[in-house]
C-alpha cells in the first residue's frame, strides 16, 4: 500500500515539526486514500514513519484523530487560534 510513497522535502517536514512544537493548528488540504479532496483544521501532534512512508498524527476541532500520509497533503497553512 505504501510502495508508491513519495518522500516530501526536508524543509516541509521541518515545518510540520515546528507546528507540533508550537502547538499551532494547520488548515490542511489533502487527498484521502480514496482520492477525494478533504479540508480540515487540524492540530498536529506527532510525525511517524511506518512501512517506508511518513504520516502526520493530528486531531481535528472535535478531537477526532486523523492520520495523514505526508505525500497526500496538498497544502497546510498555519491558522491563528480564535
Amino acid at each position: 500500500m505504501t510502495r508508491d510513497y513519495t518522500p516530501i522535502p526536508c524543509a516541509l517536514y521541518s515545518e510540520y515539526e515546528l507546528a507540533i512544537m508550537r502547538r499551532r493548528p494547520l488548515r490542511v488540504r489533502w487527498k484521502d486514500r480514496y482520492g477525494m479532496d478533504r479540508v480540515e483544521t487540524l492540530k498536529p501532534t506527532n510525525l511517524r514513519t511506518r512501512r517506508h512512508a511518513e504520516f502526520m498524527i493530528a486531531r481535528n476541532q472535535l478531537g477526532q484523530r486523523r492520520v495523514l500520509r505526508l505525500d497526500r497533503i496538498i497544502e497546510a497553512r498555519e491558522r491563528c487560534e480564535a
